[in-house]
């Protein structure tokens, strides 16, 4: 698989070289189709997916919560030196509520990441994102601890995952300390990071790691009506009430056809989209299966023709709102 590099080699971050799709390990153990998670078999998709080249593996200690890095850790131990493991930190979910809530306090923070390093089994998490920006707590002081786990030699690269990141939040950020990645939606029917988020990763040599890449499984082209499980985050969203999925199709029949004419999944498509839009991305879809997993590593490999380009980028919104 072809390589992409997350943050840079300045004397003050140290840039790592990944491959082009990464997993998002979420769904193995929380938010989408509960019933069906599967320790056993996600165990074979991560050891499927370091045969197929994949090196960069996204966690958090909210997933769960705890129990997918516990899973990962795993999963991955014996193939240490040859994966970057991702985590986050910055949310905590209310043990009798459900709900979640921001963290940003440092104490949290640092906290949260020795726990997530005995979760893991590791002694260093290669990439750190704060998850979310805590409001309670001023942005330098969290991400000021951040930068001190790296000065403890806990984390290797820390960056910011948070639902609506700006330029201006990540310009205060890398002042403090470099950020070597951003983590937050972008897909075919979510563009907004495009603007101004991505060209910044690309002039201070960050990388850009999109969560959803797959429009949470719309764009595959497989959801044709709704039924999700009550558990399923997608059961409350917007974009997949029964209207909305049925006026949506027009959006994943124009994928389908593109790729129709150059043997590609709709899948594909929209993963290699993302590729050709900037060297700086590296999305990070997710699956518990091992033949998703193989259909979304092969995007890589997949060269879009400039009039398929044309094509994407004409695509219409989507009806209803992210969340």
């Amino acid at each position: 698989m072809q390589q992409r590099r997350l943050g840079t080699d300045d004397g003050a971050s140290t840039g790592i070289e990944v491959g082009a799709i990464g997993l998002g390990c979420v769904g193995m153990s929380a938010e989408y189709d509960p019933g069906q998670q599967d320790d056993t078999r996600s165990l074979q998709v991560l050891a499927r997916a370091v045969e197929l080249g994949v090196t960069l593996f996204d966690t958090a200690d909210v997933y769960g919560p705890f129990t997918n890095e516990i899973l990962v850790g795993r999963g991955l131990r014996t193939h240490r030196e040859r994966v970057v493991v991702a985590s986050k930190c910055g949310l905590v979910v209310d043990p009798d509520s459900g709900v979640e809530r921001r963290d940003g306090r440092p104490e949290h923070i640092r906290a949260a990441c020795e726990a997530s390093l005995r979760r893991l089994g590791v002694d260093m998490i290669d990439l750190y994102h704060l998850h979310r920006v805590d409001p309670r707590v001023p942005f330098e002081e969290s991400w000021g601890a951040m930068a001190g786990l790296v000065d403890r030699g806990l984390v290797r690269t820390i960056g910011l995952s948070e639902i609506e990141v700006t330029a201006d939040l990540l310009d205060v950020a890398h002042a403090i300390h470099p950020v070597s990645s951003v983590q937050t939606e972008l897909s075919l029917w979510t563009r907004g990071p495009l603007q101004q988020v991505v060209p910044w990763c690309e002039a201070h040599g960050a990388g850009f790691l999109p969560y959803a890449p797959l429009g949470r499984g719309f764009l595959t082209g497989t959801i044709t009506k709704a039924g999700f499980e009550a558990a399923d985050i997608r059961a409350g969203n917007p974009r997949f009430s029964p209207s909305a999925i049925e006026r949506n199709q027009r959006i994943v029949a124009e994928v389908r056809a593109i790729g129709a004419a150059i043997d590609a999944t709709p899948a594909q498509v929209a993963l290699a989209w993302l590729l050709a839009r900037s060297p700086s991305i590296v999305p990070i879809p997710g699956t518990k299966r091992i033949a998703t997993l193989e259909e979304n590593c092969a995007a890589a490999a997949v060269v879009l023709p400039a009039g398929a380009i044309d094509r994407l980028e004409a695509l219409p919104h989507p009806v209803g709102e992210r969340y």
